[in-house]
């Protein structure tokens, strides 16, 4: 028995009604990120980085599921010949930069995932494999993970990195603010506590704030008077403090905006308080269908055609 045009779309609304009143319309658009005032942070001062890189080290000894390098390998100065980003086996990485004011002393910088406040790769995510502890935290669940790297191509730091070697189960990688292991019991990440140097203070993100002003007051010769992820993007849980200009040590400049204010609104308009992704769809390709030229036949309706006659 066949069906006509007129019966199918029918039939699509009906898919869609049920949709509309059957199942929770929130599907893909999270909800606004809330304030996270109380949440933890680091700030990292760079001009105490002496670029040891015992930092790394301890980043691959308390994540398990990292591939295990040798201890010797952190002493190889060699790395710092060329910029390094973070890779899926390597969350946290350590650069150097020239000094113009001292040829002899340059500039170290630790980078790692930022843990922003409204974080865009939480947003991007379709299926939720990302999301953003009280604590200040990324999360990731591999079992969500579809592949899909949106949160690579939304990170504005370029801090996502997936296992293209990796065929069978790939992962998207990258530092988890050492959650299980310790900053969702109130200690600090496991870079944090082995800084021989101290470049690192952990705590509370408002007091660290407070903290990092100071030092900028007592010492203006020492500092540029901006610290780095206190608005940007709307803030950030790793925030820096640089005697050079941010982006002469590889930080891009960015509003004060985070991306998800922007897209979440049309997210929840669309997907929310409209129709959800399954009517929206259904909808779609019934009006693909209905406008295709009708004087085109497909071999099989003409088969049954002929049969009919």
């Amino acid at each position: 028995m066949g069906i006509n045009r007129r019966d199918f779309i029918k039939q699509l609304a009906g898919i869609g009604g049920v949709a509309l009143l059957g199942k929770d319309v929130n599907v893909w658009a999270g909800e606004p990120a809330t304030s996270l005032h109380d949440s933890f942070g680091v700030i990292v001062d760079t001009t105490l980085c002496v670029g040891c890189r015992s930092c790394e080290k301890a980043c691959n000894q308390i994540n398990q599921d990292l591939p295990r390098k040798a201890p010797q390998s952190y002493k190889d100065n060699s790395v710092f010949e060329k910029r390094r980003r973070m890779a899926a086996d390597s969350y946290t990485v350590v650069n150097r930069y020239n000094n113009p004011e001292d040829s002899d002393k340059p500039v170290y910088v630790k980078f790692q995932c930022m843990h922003c406040t409204d974080p865009a790769c939480v947003s991007a995510c379709i299926v939720g494999a990302l999301t953003k502890e009280s604590n200040g935290a990324i999360r990731y669940d591999p079992w969500k993970c579809i592949g899909c790297r949106y949160c690579m191509a939304a990170c504005p730091f370029q801090v996502p990195a997936y296992e293209y070697n990796n065929a069978m189960t790939p992962q998207v990688r990258k530092c988890t603010f050492c959650f299980e292991q310790r900053t969702s019991k109130g200690k600090a990440p496991a870079c944090v506590q082995a800084c021989p140097m101290e470049v690192m203070t952990f705590g509370k993100r408002r007091e660290l704030i407070k903290i990092a002003k100071r030092r900028i007051e007592k010492h203006p010769d020492r500092y540029i008077p901006h610290l780095y992820g206190e608005h940007e993007l709307g803030g950030t849980s790793w925030m820096y403090l640089s005697s050079l200009p941010f982006e002469k040590i590889d930080f891009p400049k960015l509003g004060y905006v985070s991306p998800p204010s922007y897209t979440e609104p049309i997210q929840h308009t669309i997907f929310k308080h409209f129709i959800p992704p399954l009517t929206l769809f259904a909808v779609l390709g019934g009006l693909m269908w209905f406008l295709k030229p009708k004087g085109v036949k497909s071999e099989s309706v003409l088969e049954e055609e002929n049969s009919e006659k």
